[in-house]
């Protein structure tokens, strides 16, 4: 029987990775485009949840991850690369995880836009990645976690 309440997109795998998070560890939401399988080479255990779009995960996650409040960004998202930048690339699923993250945990939280290379660096060091089938260029999101108060 499956449990109550639990947003149907958290399969048992992520809803595993959630639960043995500690403060501070990072989850990766990858779009269908990232390298997951060889980031994961270097530590983070995969979780595919290819079926499903980041901002249905997304939504997922924060009713039961909270983001970390002791760091100035506690959710990154990938800066594009200058020659994306120099053709005014617009990314619509952005303002989808803010309107998510706002509702989730607040307007006060803060984002940060990391370069290409040293987005790819954090990812492997993070706890998961999930490999998601977001299509979205730039669609990438790092998220920590915090404290369940």
């Amino acid at each position: 029987m499956p449990l109550k309440n639990v947003p149907k997109c958290l399969t048992p795998d992520l809803l595993h990775a959630l639960a043995s998070m500690g403060h501070g560890d990072e989850i990766m939401l990858a779009d269908a485009h990232s390298p997951s399988s060889s980031l994961c080479k270097s530590g983070p255990i995969e979780v595919r949840a290819d079926g499903f779009d980041i901002p249905t995960l997304l939504d997922g996650i924060l009713q039961l991850l909270p983001l970390d409040t002791y760091v100035k960004f506690p959710v990154a998202l990938m800066d594009p690369v200058q020659s994306d930048k120099d053709s005014h690339i617009q990314i619509p699923v952005w303002d989808k995880y803010r309107e998510i993250i706002n509702k989730q945990e607040g307007p006060h939280v803060q984002i940060e836009h990391v370069e290409r290379s040293a987005f790819y660096d954090r990812a492997k060091k993070a706890y998961a990645i999930v490999h998601t089938g977001e299509m979205a260029k730039y669609g990438n999101i790092i998220l920590k976690k915090g404290l369940a108060l």
